[in-house]
């Protein structure tokens, strides 16, 4: 081969490594999120069959947040040591100006997760777009900012369907070989709009509801489920606005709020915690919880939203509860009891027992000294 021959073939295997080159680099400038949250989207039950879940909600605060709130988080997943939190929604407020106060604000309440290895995901309430307006970072912008962080498990939007980050999580049995758990991730909105066909909500509730295509993206995911795993898959739903269905459970009945109803449903729906204000849910009923018990893989759902409401009940055999607010920046009980309820959910999940949420309980900030 001659010189020039040789001097031609070099070229060309150069070119043909700087084409790859250029080619993966493109492809992964596009789907750096994607690639970092499917390698972390490895959730299984450990070799005890055991797994556990905390729940945080309503942390509420800006770049400069409130101490005593990260202090909460640390101290609940060092004591606890789960393998999955939750942050339901109202992650952050209204406060920030700019771009960069927001991604601190995310990376205030990121840490504690991050620092320790713990995976987590998120729902967005309707509080996390309230500095849209200012920074023009709507929820799609910040799911992709949670996203970039290692140990989240959220994943990119799917289905064109209504709201941000609707998901579900497939947690592995102990042994890797199948879907022993699911975790839902609803997306409950914001606000009702100001009116429909020419009527206000005036008299009503007027935060948002799970929209009719979100229950058919529950319905087809379950049943999908089912046909590839032989099974329905028990699991649990997390959203940040209560269904209207916590209110029925409270009183047993949707229609009668009296004391003695309430006493009827402590029984009945074997109730417990605390309810100090409204079930500040939206104007209509989309029917989400009665998809739910048709289907029968769901143990449990799970809201934030209303700070000062602890309780949790067990209706028509779909447990219905609340977190509380972790976030010391938000509202609480009001005067010396202001943060009595600051707290968090745990959930406890046994892969062995017949239903698979063994147990849950509240942990507040008062059992950890903080105050």
């Amino acid at each position: 081969m001659t010189n020039s021959a040789k001097f031609t073939s070099i070229v060309a295997v150069i070119g043909t490594i700087m084409i790859a080159a250029v080619l993966i680099i493109g492809n992964n400038s596009n789907s750096t999120v994607q690639g970092k949250t499917n390698e972390n989207e490895k959730l299984q039950f450990n070799s005890n069959g055991e797994y556990k879940i905390v729940q945080f909600n309503d942390m509420q605060d800006d770049e400069d947040i409130d101490p005593r709130t990260v202090e909460l988080m640390e101290r609940v997943l060092d004591d606890k040591k789960p393998d999955l939190a939750i942050l339901n929604g109202d992650m952050t407020n209204g406060d920030m100006q700019t771009i960069e106060e927001v991604k601190q604000a995310i990376d205030n309440i990121a840490q504690p997760m991050e620092e320790r290895g713990v995976k987590w995901a998120v729902t967005f309430g309707n509080h996390d777009e309230d500095h849209t307006d200012k920074t023009g970072l709507d929820e799609e912008d910040l799911l992709e900012i949670y996203m970039s962080y290692e140990h989240n498990v959220n994943k990119p939007e799917g289905k064109d369907i209504t709201g941000t980050g609707n998901a579900n999580l497939i947690i592995k049995n102990s042994q890797n070989n199948r879907a022993a758990f699911n975790v839902w991730l609803f997306d409950s909105g914001r606000y009702a709009p100001e009116e429909i066909a020419n009527q206000d909500f005036e008299g009503y509730q007027t935060w948002d509801w799970i929209r009719e295509d979100q229950v058919q993206w529950y319905v087809e995911t379950s049943e999908k489920l089912e046909q590839t795993t032989g099974q329905k898959v028990p699991s649990l739903a997390f959203m940040h606005i209560p269904l209207p269905e916590f209110e029925y459970m409270w009183y047993a009945s949707p229609y009668q709020g009296t004391a003695k109803s309430h006493q009827r449903a402590v029984e009945k729906h074997q109730l417990s915690g605390e309810k100090n204000e409204c079930v500040c849910t939206g104007p209509f009923n989309s029917g989400l919880f009665a998809a739910m018990l048709e289907r029968g893989d769901v143990e449990g759902v799970f809201s934030g939203h209303d700070h000062i409401n602890t309780y949790m009940g067990d209706y028509y055999g779909i447990k219905l509860g609340y977190a509380g607010s972790t976030g010391f920046g938000a509202y609480g009980l009001g005067g010396e009891e202001n943060n009595r309820l600051r707290g968090a959910r745990v959930f406890n999940l046994d892969e062995n027992a017949e239903d698979i949420v063994v147990d849950t309980e509240m942990v507040f900030a008062e059992d950890y000294g903080i105050h």
